[in-house]
């Protein structure tokens, strides 16, 4: 465990970490979200018939922009040029899982970017729901995989990353 926070400085006021020292290496991350509607809803979402479209393309879009904008949003996150992203969904059991993986080659870690990614994309399904649903549960918002930078590789139990 960390013994002291990277974001205080020695009088313990917050501050970006200066990762101008660190050496770029690839890193990666994968997110996800779960959103839970009820089957009625969720009838809709497969047979696109929800009033305002095509819900997973617009989550999708949401996604992938909301991971570029990461650091404008979290006032200690690093802006990053992101070289990889991608929001993908699995339909099951009244739930759409949402997987956000985002990739670059630097100094700092994605994890928050693809968290990012993962809210966005979920609160867009909600967004584009609310019209039919209005008690739709958005979940288990948690990081999956991380890899690069020296601290290596984290992978939720049982979570293999796909290739």
């Amino acid at each position: 465990m960390q013994e002291s926070f990277s974001h205080l400085d020695a009088r313990g006021r917050l501050s970006m970490v200066d990762v101008g020292g660190k050496a770029a290496t690839e890193r990666r991350a994968i997110a996800e979200a779960v959103v839970a509607l009820a089957p009625e809803t969720m009838q809709l979402l497969r047979t696109q018939a929800l009033p305002k479209g095509d819900v997973l393309t617009c989550a999708k879009v949401a996604g992938i922009l909301a991971a570029k904008r990461t650091g404008e949003l979290i006032p200690l996150c690093h802006p990053l040029g992101l070289s990889f992203v991608d929001i993908r969904f699995a339909i099951t059991d009244g739930c759409v899982r949402i997987t956000a993986e985002t990739r670059t080659t630097g100094p700092t870690g994605v994890e928050m970017e693809a968290i990012v990614a993962a809210q966005m994309a979920a609160a867009t399904i909600y967004d584009m729901c609310k019209a039919v649903q209005r008690d739709i549960v958005i979940k288990k918002v948690r990081l999956l995989h991380k890899s690069g930078g020296k601290s290596g590789v984290f992978n939720v139990p049982g979570f293999q990353p796909p290739e």
